[in-house]
Protein backbone atom coordinates (compact mmCIF):
# COMPACT_ATOMS: atom_id res chain seq x y z
CA UNK A 1 0.00 0.00 0.00
CA UNK A 2 1.52 3.33 -1.08
CA UNK A 3 1.26 5.91 1.71
CA UNK A 4 3.06 8.61 -0.25
CA UNK A 5 1.02 11.82 -0.35
CA UNK A 6 0.95 14.47 -3.06
CA UNK A 7 2.88 16.77 -0.70
CA UNK A 8 5.59 14.11 -0.29
CA UNK A 9 5.94 13.82 -4.07
CA UNK A 10 6.13 17.60 -4.56
CA UNK A 11 8.61 18.02 -1.69
CA UNK A 12 10.98 15.54 -3.38
CA UNK A 13 11.06 17.46 -6.69
CA UNK A 14 13.40 20.22 -5.48
CA UNK A 15 16.21 17.91 -4.23
CA UNK A 16 15.83 15.81 -7.38
CA UNK A 17 16.25 18.92 -9.59
CA UNK A 18 19.30 20.04 -7.61
CA UNK A 19 20.88 16.57 -7.90
CA UNK A 20 20.28 16.46 -11.67
CA UNK A 21 21.77 19.92 -12.17
CA UNK A 22 24.89 19.10 -10.14
CA UNK A 23 25.36 15.75 -11.89
CA UNK A 24 25.46 17.63 -15.19
CA UNK A 25 27.74 20.38 -13.88
CA UNK A 26 25.27 23.18 -14.68
CA UNK A 27 25.10 26.36 -12.60
CA UNK A 28 21.83 28.07 -11.71
CA UNK A 29 22.86 31.00 -13.92
CA UNK A 30 23.45 28.67 -16.90
CA UNK A 31 20.13 26.92 -16.31
CA UNK A 32 18.28 30.25 -16.09
CA UNK A 33 19.79 31.37 -19.41
CA UNK A 34 18.83 28.10 -21.14
CA UNK A 35 15.28 27.77 -19.78
CA UNK A 36 14.17 31.40 -19.50
CA UNK A 37 13.24 30.80 -15.86
CA UNK A 38 14.79 33.30 -13.46
CA UNK A 39 17.71 32.20 -11.29
CA UNK A 40 15.82 33.14 -8.11
CA UNK A 41 12.82 31.02 -9.15
CA UNK A 42 15.07 28.03 -9.90
CA UNK A 43 16.81 28.44 -6.53
CA UNK A 44 13.47 28.57 -4.68
CA UNK A 45 12.24 25.57 -6.66
CA UNK A 46 15.29 23.50 -5.68
CA UNK A 47 15.06 24.53 -2.02
CA UNK A 48 11.35 23.71 -1.83
CA UNK A 49 10.26 27.33 -1.32
CA UNK A 50 8.49 27.31 -4.71
CA UNK A 51 5.94 24.67 -5.69
CA UNK A 52 6.73 22.94 -9.00
CA UNK A 53 4.30 23.53 -11.85
CA UNK A 54 4.08 21.99 -15.31
CA UNK A 55 5.19 25.33 -16.79
CA UNK A 56 8.41 25.18 -14.75
CA UNK A 57 9.10 21.46 -15.07
CA UNK A 58 8.70 21.11 -18.87
CA UNK A 59 11.74 23.26 -19.81
CA UNK A 60 13.80 21.65 -17.04
CA UNK A 61 12.96 18.14 -18.26
CA UNK A 62 13.97 19.22 -21.78
CA UNK A 63 17.31 20.72 -20.66
CA UNK A 64 18.18 17.74 -18.43
CA UNK A 65 17.00 15.35 -21.18
CA UNK A 66 14.89 13.23 -18.82
CA UNK A 67 11.20 12.23 -18.91
CA UNK A 68 8.88 14.47 -16.92
CA UNK A 69 7.99 11.42 -14.79
CA UNK A 70 11.61 11.25 -13.61
CA UNK A 71 11.43 14.79 -12.21
CA UNK A 72 8.41 13.98 -10.05
CA UNK A 73 9.49 10.41 -9.25
CA UNK A 74 6.40 8.85 -10.81
CA UNK A 75 6.62 5.03 -10.74
CA UNK A 76 6.35 3.04 -13.96
CA UNK A 77 3.35 0.98 -12.90
CA UNK A 78 3.77 -2.74 -13.48
CA UNK A 79 7.08 -2.34 -15.32
CA UNK A 80 10.03 -3.80 -13.36
CA UNK A 81 12.61 -2.64 -15.89
CA UNK A 82 15.07 0.10 -14.96
CA UNK A 83 15.49 2.62 -17.75
CA UNK A 84 19.07 3.86 -17.65
CA UNK A 85 19.86 6.95 -19.72
CA UNK A 86 23.57 7.61 -20.28
CA UNK A 87 24.96 11.10 -19.67
CA UNK A 88 27.93 12.22 -21.78
CA UNK A 89 30.29 14.80 -20.27
CA UNK A 90 33.93 15.67 -20.90
CA UNK A 91 34.13 12.96 -23.56
CA UNK A 92 33.14 10.27 -21.03
CA UNK A 93 29.89 8.35 -20.48
CA UNK A 94 28.10 8.19 -17.12
CA UNK A 95 25.24 5.72 -16.59
CA UNK A 96 23.20 6.62 -13.47
CA UNK A 97 22.47 3.55 -11.35
CA UNK A 98 20.48 5.32 -8.62
CA UNK A 99 17.38 7.49 -8.83
CA UNK A 100 16.75 8.92 -5.37
CA UNK A 101 17.45 12.63 -4.75
CA UNK A 102 20.16 13.55 -2.27
CA UNK A 103 22.44 11.11 -0.49
CA UNK A 104 24.98 9.02 -2.38
CA UNK A 105 24.61 8.64 -6.15
CA UNK A 106 25.87 5.59 -8.03
CA UNK A 107 27.18 5.65 -11.61
CA UNK A 108 28.90 3.40 -14.08
CA UNK A 109 31.56 5.50 -15.81
CA UNK A 110 33.17 4.64 -19.14
CA UNK A 111 36.36 6.37 -20.30
CA UNK A 112 36.72 5.77 -24.07
CA UNK A 113 39.88 4.58 -25.77
CA UNK A 114 42.12 7.15 -27.42
CA UNK A 115 45.19 7.12 -29.68
CA UNK A 116 47.30 8.07 -26.66
CA UNK A 117 46.76 8.85 -22.96
CA UNK A 118 45.52 12.38 -22.22
CA UNK A 119 47.34 14.93 -20.12
CA UNK A 120 45.68 15.44 -16.71
CA UNK A 121 43.50 18.53 -16.25
CA UNK A 122 42.60 18.38 -12.53
CA UNK A 123 39.30 19.86 -11.35
CA UNK A 124 37.74 20.49 -7.93
CA UNK A 125 34.14 20.46 -6.70
CA UNK A 126 32.22 19.82 -3.51
CA UNK A 127 31.74 16.21 -2.49
CA UNK A 128 33.34 12.85 -1.76
CA UNK A 129 33.90 10.05 -4.27
CA UNK A 130 34.47 6.29 -4.06
CA UNK A 131 35.41 4.33 -7.18
CA UNK A 132 36.07 0.72 -8.20
CA UNK A 133 37.84 -0.25 -11.43
CA UNK A 134 35.87 -2.83 -13.43
CA UNK A 135 38.09 -2.97 -16.50
CA UNK A 136 41.10 -1.27 -18.05
CA UNK A 137 43.83 0.64 -16.26
CA UNK A 138 42.78 3.87 -14.55
CA UNK A 139 45.14 6.78 -14.01
CA UNK A 140 44.02 8.69 -10.90
CA UNK A 141 45.66 12.02 -10.08
CA UNK A 142 44.82 13.54 -6.67
CA UNK A 143 46.82 16.61 -5.74
CA UNK A 144 50.48 15.67 -6.19
CA UNK A 145 49.79 11.92 -6.16
CA UNK A 146 49.68 9.99 -9.44
CA UNK A 147 48.31 6.43 -9.19
CA UNK A 148 47.58 3.64 -11.67
CA UNK A 149 44.73 1.33 -10.63
CA UNK A 150 44.15 -2.00 -12.45
CA UNK A 151 40.82 -3.90 -12.37
CA UNK A 152 39.69 -4.81 -8.86
CA UNK A 153 41.23 -1.83 -7.10
CA UNK A 154 39.25 0.89 -5.33
CA UNK A 155 39.93 4.42 -4.12
CA UNK A 156 38.08 7.13 -2.23
CA UNK A 157 38.89 10.83 -1.98
CA UNK A 158 37.62 14.31 -1.17
CA UNK A 159 36.69 15.97 -4.47
CA UNK A 160 37.57 19.40 -3.11
CA UNK A 161 41.17 18.30 -3.80
CA UNK A 162 42.36 18.78 -7.42
CA UNK A 163 41.70 15.43 -9.10
CA UNK A 164 41.56 13.83 -12.55
CA UNK A 165 40.54 10.42 -13.91
CA UNK A 166 41.74 9.04 -17.23
CA UNK A 167 43.09 6.02 -19.02
CA UNK A 168 46.62 5.03 -18.00
CA UNK A 169 47.43 3.47 -21.37
CA UNK A 170 44.91 4.89 -23.85
CA UNK A 171 42.55 1.91 -23.54
CA UNK A 172 38.92 1.83 -22.41
CA UNK A 173 38.36 2.07 -18.64
CA UNK A 174 35.13 1.07 -16.88
CA UNK A 175 34.41 2.14 -13.29
CA UNK A 176 31.74 2.03 -10.64
CA UNK A 177 31.46 5.37 -8.84
CA UNK A 178 29.66 6.42 -5.66
CA UNK A 179 29.45 10.18 -5.26
CA UNK A 180 28.06 12.14 -2.33
CA UNK A 181 28.05 15.75 -1.24
CA UNK A 182 30.53 16.90 1.37
CA UNK A 183 30.26 14.83 4.54
CA UNK A 184 28.67 11.81 2.83
CA UNK A 185 31.16 8.99 2.46
CA UNK A 186 31.00 5.37 1.37
CA UNK A 187 31.53 3.02 4.33
CA UNK A 188 33.58 0.04 3.23
CA UNK A 189 34.17 -2.93 5.55
CA UNK A 190 37.62 -4.45 5.07
CA UNK A 191 40.32 -6.38 6.90
CA UNK A 192 42.23 -3.72 8.87
CA UNK A 193 45.37 -5.90 8.72
CA UNK A 194 45.33 -6.03 4.91
CA UNK A 195 45.78 -2.65 3.18
CA UNK A 196 44.72 -2.22 -0.43
CA UNK A 197 47.36 -2.03 -3.15
CA UNK A 198 46.69 1.67 -3.53
CA UNK A 199 47.34 2.12 0.22
CA UNK A 200 50.51 0.00 0.11
CA UNK A 201 52.07 2.24 -2.55
CA UNK A 202 51.78 5.38 -0.43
Amino acid sequence: MDLTTDDDVLDAVGPRLRALRRERGITLADLAARTGVSESTLSRLESGQRRPTLELLLPLARIHDVPLDDLVGAPRTGDPRIHLKPIRRFGMTFVPLSRRPGGVHAFKMIIPAGPEPLEPTPQTHEGFEWLYVLGGRLRLVIGERDLTLPPGEAAEFDTSLPHWLGSADGGVVELLILFGLQGIRAHVRSDPQRPSRAESRR
